[in-house]
């Protein structure tokens, strides 16, 4: 079983090494990092920190130097560049079931109010790509927010603008489970076939209300039936590719992509390595599979001390693969080769997607890597420009012009 293993790394090692850059390519993209205002879609912190039961100090966020914890604080963020993470207003499935929805969102929500207020030196709110650039100029990082499962508005279409109130900027329309409004990409139920009657007038609210449409997530007959539907550009905040990942319906097929550029919509990459490359999702799984054969083999139970020496040896002999910063250029090469320049940009998933990140974009201070290698590519300045905000803002900017004029109407 061990040769299994070896021949398998010699086969990935060629395509799974960090792309490395020479100095002078790696010091202008840092020049770059810091220039462009870099807008990054989706970012779990708030409910990283609500899980480690959050007590606002300094030091937690990395002021004044870098944590430990996680993979966003203050200090790397300033390194990388980041200007504006979407903080995720994330909701798990389960409150579907359970009611609760909406009060978690509002208590996310506060938390990032309480960051920004009680850290005013170092983050801002922002409701709109201009407050991105001011924060930018002041020298803050601008702190957007999208909501992560529309399920706290279910059963009341008034807390859509509620939540458009409360700063909310994009509204992912499910998560792991078809919920109210529509179907989710990882279940097979299929509830409502796509879009429910009252997920049409959730969109439709939505787009009245300025807060931008979020396909990540939700299933293939959604995603076509949103866009046959809306007149406005939407966004998928954190997805990446379904050529590299065949199968996986979390991810974007050549004609969604092609679907997005007709709609004026963007595709903000996610960089959870199963994301990139199936490949890699399959390797790590064989190798959970052969250490629970052993445990069972040698009647070790799973959770004890033995268990954790024999998985810790075991690691240590097979370590686990990761796709690499190279694989997201890709991703972004595929999106361009479909949609063209202005229809990409950057959706992490940091602090969502656990150990799984790409060699080379470990955390928020890594986004010039990957500048380099877009650089080493033949990417133009131009072209990284839009990638790292300029077609998010087109988007953004005009669904906030259509509410305007929508309201002026009234």
């Amino acid at each position: 079983m061990k040769h299994y293993f070896i021949i398998f790394l010699v086969l990935f090692l060629g395509n799974l090494q960090a792309q490395f850059v020479d100095s002078l390519t790696y010091r202008k993209a840092l020049k770059l990092a810091q220039k462009y205002a870099i807008v990054d879609g989706h970012v779990d912190l708030p409910y990283r920190l609500k899980v480690k039961n959050f007590r606002l100090t300094k030091e937690y966020l990395g002021i004044p130097y870098k944590t430990d914890e996680g993979d966003f604080d203050y200090i790397r963020a300033r390194e990388g560049g980041l200007d504006a993470p979407f903080m995720s207003i994330y909701i798990p499935s389960s409150f579907q079931k359970t009611g609760g929805a909406k009060e978690l969102a509002d208590s996310l929500i506060n938390m990032v109010e309480y960051i920004a207020e009680n850290q005013s030196d170092y983050f801002q709110m922002a409701y709109s790509p201009k407050d991105v650039i001011k924060a930018k100029k002041k020298g803050k990082i601008a702190l957007p927010m999208g909501m992560e499962n529309g399920a706290p508005v279910e059963d009341d279409i008034s807390l859509v603008p509620y939540f458009k109130r409360r700063g909310i900027s994009y509204i992912t329309l499910t998560h792991a489970k078809d919920n109210k409004i529509c179907d989710s990409s990882y279940d097979t139920t299929h509830t409502s076939n796509g879009l429910s009657k009252y997920g049409y007038l959730v969109v439709d609210e939505m787009v009245k209300n300025g807060i931008m449409v979020d396909i990540s997530h939700v299933s293939d007959s959604t995603f076509y039936q949103v866009l046959r539907h809306v007149k406005v550009p939407v966004i998928a905040s954190h997805s990446s590719c379904r050529k590299f990942t065949p199968g996986f319906e979390r991810n974007m097929s050549d004609d969604m992509i092609y679907k997005m550029k007709e709609n004026g919509g963007v595709i903000m990459v996610n960089f959870g390595s199963t994301f990139l490359d199936s490949r890699v999702g399959r390797y790590n799984d064989s190798l959970r599979n052969v250490l629970q054969e052993i445990l069972i083999n040698k009647d070790i139970k799973d959770g004890t001390d033995d268990a954790k020496i024999v998985r810790d040896s075991f690691q240590r002999s097979n370590p686990r693969l990761f796709s690499d910063v190279g694989m997201v250029a890709d991703h972004i090469d595929h999106i361009v080769r479909i949609a063209g320049v202005n229809h990409v940009g950057f959706g992490s998933d940091y602090d969502g997607v656990g150990d799984s990140l790409p060699t080379g974009l470990k955390d928020v201070g890594d986004y010039p890597n990957l500048i380099a290698v877009l650089l080493t590519r033949g990417y133009s300045k131009s072209d990284i420009k839009k990638m790292c905000s300029g077609n998010l803002f087109r988007v953004w900017n005009k669904i906030l012009k259509v509410a305007k004029n929508d309201s002026k109407l009234k």
